[in-house]
């Protein structure tokens, strides 16, 4: 049945055509495909050598209307920060005991890591672990810090982070279909106007090369990327 409703949806699309974001929003929203609230994902290729290290983009930031998922925070910290994260809200706390059952049991129930810069050493034994999944804790993202209440809060309040992959895409999640045209316009511009100011001072030509929104069950819209990016900066402005 899955495959009848996408194969109605593809043909809504124009392969050939680059939509304005508005466009692109509604298409997607309009041609959900699965029953439950599908996640809506955004894909910026852009003109950096991910190879070069001054041309690694990276970066956060909290969507003024979430994710629509609510993450499940770890807190590796001890002592008097242990309780600051629980009373923020962290669905798991904990120091040695915790890194040890991560590293024994491949207990990986949870999708964002905080750490306090005095666990990072016991945290990077588990480096190999969290590492390739993309869990570990980075000072440039605000995951490794003393505030653990300020990052907790954020994760919980929609923060995303974004980052270059090898094949110079930035893939992120920008709201559920639930949202709505309106809230996902919002979410979107916000995250591409962050990427815009991402932009490496080493990168040379066009820096947002394309931009595709999809659901998870369904196919990918094509977006105008000058008139995109532009609106994503006034908005941001």
């Amino acid at each position: 049945m899955a495959g009848k409703k996408y194969k109605e949806a593809l043909k809504k699309i124009d392969r050939e055509k680059r939509y304005t974001l508005e466009e692109a929003v509604k298409l997607v929203v309009d041609n959900k495909v699965a029953k439950f609230d599908e996640t809506i994902e955004i894909a910026v290729r852009l003109g950096v050598d991910p190879r070069q290290a001054d041309q690694n983009v990276r970066g956060t930031i909290v969507l003024p209307h979430g994710t629509g998922s609510t993450a499940r925070v770890l807190v590796v910290a001890k002592g008097e920060k242990e309780r600051e994260a629980r009373e923020a809200g962290a669905d798991f706390v904990g120091g040695e005991e915790i890194i040890k059952k991560i590293q024994e049991e491949n207990w990986l129930d949870f999708d964002r890591v905080i750490a306090t810069p005095d666990m990072m050493g016991q945290v990077g034994r588990i480096g190999k672990i969290l590492g390739p999944r993309g869990l570990m804790p980075n000072p440039k993202v605000g995951t490794v810090t003393f505030d653990v209440a300020k990052a907790v809060a954020e994760i919980k309040a929609g923060k995303v982070d974004y980052r270059v992959d090898k094949a110079g895409v930035v893939h992120a999640r920008v709201g559920k279909t639930s949202f709505g045209d309106q809230k996902l316009l919002d979410n979107v511009r916000a995250l591409l106007g962050a990427i815009v100011r991402s932009k490496p001072a080493s990168a040379k030509g066009n820096y947002v090369r394309s931009l595709a929104l999809s659901s998870t069950m369904g196919p990918g819209v094509r977006i105008d990327t000058g008139q995109a990016a532009a609106k994503a900066l006034a908005a941001a402005a």
